[in-house]
């Protein structure tokens, strides 16, 4: 593809993408698939480039979302206070959590993290300052306005621009992982780790770089879900969180910059399109799960490349006539 036309048809896309909840009506449910799927990106490097399954990641979009929440009703905190407060929340939680785990590997590690995620969970629980059971409530609309520049959110259709630009920064920033130096040293580290050691590669550090960058994404998501919900509690910790993460990274495939996106829009849409009613559409995200990881395990992905790598049966072998004996 010409390398012009690739950014024009790109941009196409992605105005179409954007100017599509305005024609439909339904900015709601696009919203929360532009936080949920920043979310999944912070989930999908570690389990795609690392190799390795965090089940902590809803404790650092929790982190993003409380960090907002108590900031803005407590102390009056901006928008853009509260989002560099998120980041730094989340990335605190992975600093210290990656120190405490980085070195164990795949089922451990995934215990580890998930006990991690009980404990936090325990903790909003039962804390008061964090609002306890009741969580916290009251949180102001999104405000990111500069000066005489207003750029505030009071509903779902103001606030859609900014998840839009959310999900584009994230999709840029993963995107540029992947080609960047300590992409390629994750993918060493997760491939074989023995020669990652031998070629002069820190594994812990670059295990820990990549575990506390994926809190970015994902607690940057708690800040944007924080206003759009204007309410946070414990059910942040919930298991629908970490298994809609989960899904979305592993339901079209692993390594694929809009894998996640689409994932997450397939469980999203049918929740707010297609809903059977609570019980039925967690039964369906579970379901969804399980086929991923037991039938499908390279996803939607693979089941297409096969399909599409297939012979055409219809296609016959030239036929071979026998060589005449002297």
């Amino acid at each position: 593809m010409s390398p012009v036309l690739r950014p024009a048809l790109l941009a196409l896309a992605a105005a179409g993408i954007f100017l599509l909840p305005g024609l439909v009506g339904v900015h709601g449910a696009f919203v929360v698939i532009a936080i949920m799927a920043t979310a999944a990106y912070g989930l999908d490097i570690v389990v795609s480039d690392l190799g390795e399954v965090s089940l902590a990641h809803t404790v650092f979009f929790a982190a993003g979302a409380y960090a907002t929440g108590l900031l803005a009703t407590r102390l009056g905190a901006g928008s853009w206070l509260t989002l560099g407060a998120a980041l730094a929340a989340g990335m605190l939680i992975a600093l210290v959590l990656g120190l405490l785990t980085l070195q164990l590997r795949e089922f451990v590690f995934s215990l580890v993290t998930y006990a991690a995620t009980v404990v936090a969970a325990a903790v909003a629980h039962n804390w008061d300052l964090l609002g306890g059971s009741d969580g916290v409530s009251g949180i102001p609309t999104l405000d990111l306005s500069i000066g005489p520049l207003r750029l505030a959110a009071a509903n779902d259709a103001m606030l859609w621009p900014y998840a839009f630009v959310l999900l584009l920064i994230t999709l840029y920033a993963v995107r540029q992982f992947r080609r960047s130096r300590l992409g390629a040293m994750a993918m060493m580290v997760h491939l074989n780790p023995r020669l990652a050691t031998m070629s002069g590669i820190d594994v812990r550090r670059v295990r820990l770089g990549v575990f506390v960058l994926s809190a970015v994404f994902s607690s940057a998501a708690g800040w944007l879900y924080a206003y759009q919900r204007a309410y946070i509690g414990p059910d942040l910790f919930e298991t629908y969180f970490l298994v809609l993460m989960l899904t979305a990274v592993v339901l079209v495939g692993r390594r694929r910059l809009l894998a996640p996106l689409i994932g997450t829009a397939l469980v999203v849409g049918q929740e707010r399109f297609l809903s059977f009613g609570g019980e039925i559409n967690a039964i369906i995200l579970g379901g969804a799960l399980v086929t991923a990881l037991a039938i499908l395990p390279g996803g939607f992905d693979a089941v297409l490349r096969r399909l599409l790598a297939r012979p055409n049966p219809a296609a016959r072998a030239p036929e071979t006539r026998p060589v005449p004996q002297p």
